[in-house]
């Protein structure tokens, strides 16, 4: 009974429209999730606040209540598009018996990673790294810097490997 109870995991898995986030998706299903487990893993996307603009805003523009909505239909539109291109990795991977839960929900994705990890008590969260260089990284921040120092659960951080293909 301690051993079923000990692999039954929840695996929080950041997911986004990158390919290190799907890159991260695939290496932990085939590192992470246990064969023949009690594993969940939660699909998040986290949903950026879609920017609206007003006429303070120095362009002289105000957009309409129907461009607004056309704007947050294509963000749902998106955000679905990706959960279900992840679901679709999870349920090709035949020889696991992982329960698949999807999440999407708005803010910006430092702050709802780690809202959710803490909310749904997981096991660990797993998330792709962009590989930003040092000015890049100081404007943007790291998501995955950020989730690691604040969340209380481990953090694997999956870093995709450079391409050995001469692209030039």
């Amino acid at each position: 009974m301690a051993d079923a109870a000990a692999k039954a995991r929840k695996i929080l898995v950041a997911v986004d429209q990158s390919e290190e986030s799907i890159y991260a998706l695939s290496w932990c299903l085939k590192n992470v999730v246990s064969h023949n487990s009690e594993d969940t893993i939660i699909l998040l996307y986290a949903r950026p606040p879609t920017t609206v603009y007003t006429a303070l805003d120095g362009t002289g523009y105000l957009f309409s209540s129907d461009i607004i909505s056309t704007m947050e239909k294509y963000s749902r539109d998106v955000a679905e598009c990706i959960v279900e291109k992840a679901k679709k990795m999870c349920k090709e991977q035949e020889a696991l018996s992982v329960k698949v839960e999807t999440r999407v929900e708005n803010g910006d994705p430092r702050e709802v990673i780690c809202r959710e990890a803490e909310k749904l008590c997981v096991d660990v969260l797993v998330m792709g790294s962009h590989g930003y260089g040092l000015i890049k990284r100081a404007l943007l921040g790291s998501v995955s810097s950020h989730c690691a120092q604040n969340v209380k659960c481990p953090v694997l951080i999956v870093k995709k490997p450079k391409s050995t293909g001469a692209s030039k």
